[in-house]
């Protein structure tokens, strides 16, 4: 058996102002920092055997803690990347919605391609499952930690489960520094165990931020 799990990055700035990252590289701040330290101790009691994370430095930092418990390097993979929001990106999200309406309509409404440069939600879940089959492979049998973003994580583990992105719709973004957990054996194929673990508690936020 397999297990996976999928990390999402430690708070930012952007994340704290509702402001659309995407592929922005923005940094984490003292609190996704002190995040990631107080999650660490607890994935590292899951005895990872490979580490993996998007090579933006808010998911590459987050995996930093990890490797500083276990030892292990950090090897990165720019399929991990946040989904890419086109023109959005930088903006925050009150002036999306002022600046491009019906795109953040399509967007609210669930619409896969909802335009504006915007990455669909089909090529997301793609490159981010490929990029976590790759990831998985490292460590048939093992545990391979995984870090990178929210709408990406979503939408990945999504294409390991041959999940609809409207099925989708219905499963909570992940909290800054929480995880999923996929495992997979040969009988079954890839399954869901675990959804949002973590122990900070605080309000999800917006998978674009």
């Amino acid at each position: 058996m397999t297990r996976l799990i999928i990390w999402r990055h430690g708070n930012t700035d952007w994340n704290a102002a509702n402001r659309v990252q995407g592929q922005t590289d923005v940094p984490l701040n003292d609190l996704g920092r002190e995040q990631a330290r107080t999650a660490a101790p607890l994935l590292a009691g899951l005895r990872p055997d490979a580490i993996v994370a998007s090579d933006l430095c808010r998911a590459v930092d987050t995996a930093a803690a990890l490797a500083a418990l276990t030892g292990l390097p950090v090897r990165t993979d720019a399929r991990l990347r946040e989904r890419h929001f086109g023109e959005w990106q930088g903006l925050a999200l009150t002036e999306a919605a002022e600046r491009f309406p019906e795109e953040y309509a399509r967007w609210r409404a669930g619409d896969p391609d909802p335009g504006a440069g915007i990455e669909s939600l089909h090529d997301l879940g793609k490159r981010l499952g490929a990029a976590f089959q790759d990831a998985a492979d490292l460590a048939v049998g093992g545990t391979v930690v995984v870090t990178t973003h929210g709408g990406g994580a979503r939408q990945g583990v999504g294409h390991l489960l041959g999940w609809d992105h409207a099925v989708l719709r219905s499963v909570g973004s992940l909290s800054n520094c929480h995880w999923t957990e996929l495992r997979h054996d040969d009988a079954r194929g890839w399954h869901l165990r675990a959804h949002n673990v973590g122990l900070i508690t605080q309000p999800a936020l917006t998978e674009a931020v």
